[in-house]
């Protein structure tokens, strides 16, 4: 299968919110918020097979020291190609430099994902959030 990776920001708010749909992440229901916070990161790089945005991926830096990589997201249709681990790796190599790449994995099979991508658990750190209605 012929996938295609870009950093070139051309994705539309519907084809965003197709593939956040995909993977059930409550950012669909926002389309156009979420075109636009994904303008103002430093990074984002998607996959694409037949004009169709199948994955996605970005981080957000300080420009020195921190990396944090907000989304990555494949299509359940295309997970298991290696799509994730490419967007990974390109991110890994962006931010070679940098001292640290931050990510938050949300269960057990992320966990399991990303320590087989080369990340590991900082134990002792929680996860905490402001959900603005």
């Amino acid at each position: 299968m012929d996938i295609i990776y870009t950093d070139k920001r051309e994705y539309t708010a519907a084809q965003l919110q197709a593939l956040f749909h995909s993977v059930a992440w409550r950012s669909a229901d926002y389309p156009d918020r979420l075109r636009k916070a994904l303008e103002h990161c430093e990074t984002v790089y998607t996959a694409w097979h037949e004009g169709r945005l199948v994955g996605l991926i970005n981080a957000i830096d300080d420009s020195e020291l921190t990396a944090y990589v907000h989304y990555l997201c494949v299509d359940p249709g295309y997970q298991g190609m290696g799509i994730g681990k490419e967007l990974l790796r390109r991110v890994k190599e962006k931010y070679k430099d940098y001292l640290y790449i931050i990510l938050i994995a949300e269960n057990e099979p992320l966990i399991k994902y990303y320590r087989d991508n080369g990340f590991k658990l900082i134990d002792g750190q929680y996860i905490m959030e402001l959900l603005n209605p």
